[in-house]
């Protein structure tokens, strides 16, 4: 697998394409807003507005999930990003207390064929229209998303500008995309990650000492704080900046980088704080996900690369090469750790089979593994939650790292 270093293929003049036929319940057009989503490809797509009346220039991404709009729309990897689903009817099941992943959205936007205004669940207190109208987020529906992912998908992830202002120009929104800076130019995981530490108890009894994990917060989801609560793990939640004597100061019993948005490459401080504490505590137990795992691959000496339209969605076969065990998974990510640029200590156990790219990485001496996927999924398939049961062995002493 290569990267995708190239620049995004330009259109030499803009092509608008417009909304596709639109009704409302009661079978009318309704007092519909218009709504803009310029690619500095080129293209523009014409829609209905949804959310909040604002205009955002950001990387735009699709995700294939069938279900999980809440848990994506705040998720904070999404941070700098404009979101497209593919499902073609999304807000169905409405928006809940319980299934928020973060504080609030990161997001810039989001794209949709049709969001349900009449959502049906036993638990739904708003629509998908309102929730972005909370979070203050434009949204755009009414377009052929199929088109727009094809699209993507030819010419690989590239910026756009949503707007939903009244009578925007399209000449004016595609020069404001192809001017937009790049999402490798902003370090997205300052903009996400909490500003204060925060201690939380175990939810489940432990037997004897309860493991204390130190949580490196780079845009976590909240699912990974309570799933290691739930296996009876104490867990210390730190920002970002946070260094590595800092860390250790905390007397942790193992570390567990998190997700969060943007390029690595972009956070060399994080990668600094972790090959501190490696250099520190060569014994402590040390696991990565998804951004975690690629800051993992950097502080032991690895590289990464931009993918050409990333991954993002539930429904992601991995496979672990010590048993040929495939796993779904849910996945969210636009960069990759280059196999090429690992060291002879550090071992590839997993891979994606869809495009062959690397899933997971273990040190070959030292406590110190990662993967690329969410075991945490929300949303997502549970296949791979045993990955939090390994970490939580092998931070009490019971498992092979």
């Amino acid at each position: 697998m290569t990267g995708f270093r190239g620049a995004t293929p330009k259109r030499a003049e803009l092509t608008l394409i417009g909304p596709l036929p639109f009704l409302d319940e009661d079978g009318t057009a309704g007092r519909r807003r218009p709504a803009l989503l310029a690619l500095e490809t080129g293209l523009v797509f014409a829609g209905w507005a949804l959310g909040v009346e604002a205009e955002n220039a950001g990387e735009l991404v699709f995700n294939t999930g069938m279900t999980g709009y809440q848990e994506i729309l705040t998720d904070p990897s999404y941070a700098g990003q404009i979101i497209t689903l593919t499902y073609p009817l999304i807000g169905n099941y409405g928006i809940n207390r319980e299934d928020n992943e973060s504080r609030r959205s990161f997001a810039l936007g989001l794209v949709v064929r049709e969001a349900a205004s009449a959502p049906s669940h036993w638990r739904s207190v708003s629509t998908v229209d309102r929730f972005l109208v909370e979070q203050g987020l434009p949204g755009l529906q009414g377009i052929d998303t199929r088109a727009l992912v094809r699209h993507l998908r030819e010419y690989g992830t590239c910026r756009a500008v949503l707007s939903t202002r009244p009578q925007a120009d399209p000449a004016d929104l595609w020069a404001k995309a192809q001017a937009a800076p790049q999402i490798s130019d902003i370090d997205w995981v300052g903009r996400v990650t909490r500003s204060e530490v925060e201690s939380l108890p175990p939810l489940a009894a432990s037997p004897g000492h309860a493991p204390h994990v130190v949580l490196l917060d780079l845009g976590a989801k909240l699912n990974q704080v309570r799933m290691l609560r739930e296996r009876g793990c104490r867990v210390t939640v730190v920002p970002a900046h946070t260094t590595g004597n800092e860390i250790l100061s905390l007397g942790p019993d193992g570390l567990l980088i998190s997700n969060g948005p943007g390029d690595p490459a972009a956070i060399p401080y994080v990668v600094e704080t972790v090959r501190t504490v490696m250099g520190r505590r060569p014994d402590l137990p040390i696991f990565g996900i998804c951004l975690g795992h690629q800051v993992l691959a950097l502080a032991l000496g690895g590289k990464t690369f931009k993918l050409k339209f990333g991954h993002r969605g539930a429904n992601h076969p991995v496979v672990e090469l010590a048993t040929g065990r495939a796993y779904m998974t849910s996945q969210n990510h636009g960069f990759a750790v280059d196999e090429k640029s690992l060291p002879p200590e550090v071992a590839v156990t997993h891979r994606e089979l869809n495009d062959d790219t690397v899933e997971g990485l273990q040190h070959r001496v030292r406590p110190w593994f990662s993967v690329q996927y969410h075991p945490e999924a929300a949303p997502g398939p549970q296949d791979a939650a045993y990955f939090l049961d390994h970490f939580v062995d092998v931070v009490r002493g019971r498992g092979a790292a």
